[in-house]
């Protein structure tokens, strides 16, 4: 007789929407293992502490919406919050609702099948351990597989090595360090400023510009958090209905913008007085940027405008310009000093479409132009 554990469900991965499922799976009565790689829970915000990585919606619609004492307890301190206090607020979950009994940490699984004849799932983890499952809930997430890109020789490199994906939870000092950083997506937009404030000489690798917007992140007041919390029914009523998730209440706390007109209906003279009062955030606010192409390439034009007058260095500034995809492609990246940053004298952009990563080296970079000496890469 086959006397392997049964449970009700598996769970594998403990963010928030596993720690959600294991919650909700115990109010209906089943039994419950979860697994997760990671040595406690938060998921993404577990693994990616890099400098500068915090959440790019408001606090406020961050949250879980199961429990209105949780929702009234818990104060968000920043319009976005920081990797840290989210984190914070992942653990006071599983603390408040007992949530880490049903999990076992630092523990992957390895295999799963499906058997007809029982109609369970075998379910097999790198522990060693069998069991088999009715169900099975993938809580994986979409960012919890670090993209490390095969570059020729990245394993000679003789200085330290770090992945936003995977970074140290005692942190990276970069105080007097040269630093070479690949990638300007999400994670590299963030931490791009941060690490800058540091670090001797900061060496950027750009392959595809980003179009950002301004984060205008802030304290949040006790007044807005007064407010945010006697409204919490319309406002989940209100992200429920959105097509983003967020309610207006969220978009008030992002930024206080009015709604133009069209910009094909605005003259070109109009066009640029919107632009100095608004800024990157103005732009994504057209009504029809993201439904007209025509209006869509004005707007990438006067936002490759907006980096002319941010940037100092011209060559720079045009290596910073996005080309080739409009603006709502992909998804916008939030920042704080982002452009800023590539006017300090110790930040360096080399632009990867005149010529790519070579190799690495135990010193550093090669790319096809140029040689570059660096302590650390991230």
């Amino acid at each position: 007789m086959d006397q392997t554990p049964n449970v009700d469900v598996v769970v594998i991965g403990a963010g928030f929407a596993g720690m959600y499922m294991i919650h909700r799976l115990r109010e209906l009565g089943l039994t419950i293992r979860a697994f997760e790689a990671g040595s406690n829970v938060g998921g993404t915000w577990y693994w990616n502490r890099y400098p500068g990585a915090r959440c790019d919606v408001p606090s406020i619609e961050y949250s879980f919406s199961f429990d209105k004492e949780l929702e009234q307890e818990w104060n968000w301190s920043e319009v976005m919050a920081s990797q840290e206090e989210i984190l914070v607020y992942a653990n006071h979950i599983a603390d408040r609702y007992d949530i880490r009994r049903d999990i076992t940490f630092d523990t992957r699984v390895t295999r799963m099948e499906f058997d007809d004849a029982s109609a369970r799932w075998l379910v097999e983890t790198d522990g060693g351990e069998r069991l088999y499952a009715h169900y099975c809930v993938m809580a994986t997430g979409c960012l919890s597989m670090p993209n490390k890109p095969p570059i020729a020789g990245d394993n000679k490199f003789q200085g330290q090595v770090y992945h936003t994906g995977t970074w140290p939870k005692e942190g990276v000092d970069f105080t007097g360090k040269k630093v070479g950083i690949i990638g300007t997506g999400s994670s590299g937009v963030q931490a791009i400023p941060v690490i800058a404030e540091t670090a001797a000489q900061l060496v950027v690798f750009q392959r595809t510009p980003v179009y950002t917007l301004p984060a205008f992140n802030r304290p949040l007041s006790e007044k807005y958090r007064k407010e945010v919390k006697a409204s919490y029914a319309d406002i989940r009523k209100m992200q429920r209905e959105s097509p983003v998730g967020i309610s207006s209440f969220g978009a008030r706390a992002i930024a206080q913008l009015p709604v133009p007109k069209k910009i094909m209906d605005l003259t070109p003279e109009e066009r640029q007085a919107e632009l100095a009062r608004t800024g990157f955030s103005g732009l994504r606010t057209y009504a029809d940027v993201l439904t007209d192409l025509s209006a869509n390439e004005v707007a990438c034009d006067l936002y490759r405008e907006k980096i002319e007058e941010i940037i100092d260095d011209p060559e720079t500034a045009e290596a910073l310009k996005p080309h080739g995809y409009p603006i709502g492609c992909k998804r916008q990246v939030f920042d704080s000093n982002y452009y800023a940053a590539f006017n300090q004298e110790n930040v360096t952009l080399v632009d990867l479409r005149k010529g790519g990563i070579n190799r690495i080296t135990a010193t550093g970079i090669q790319t096809d132009h140029e040689s570059f000496n660096i302590d650390i890469l991230v």
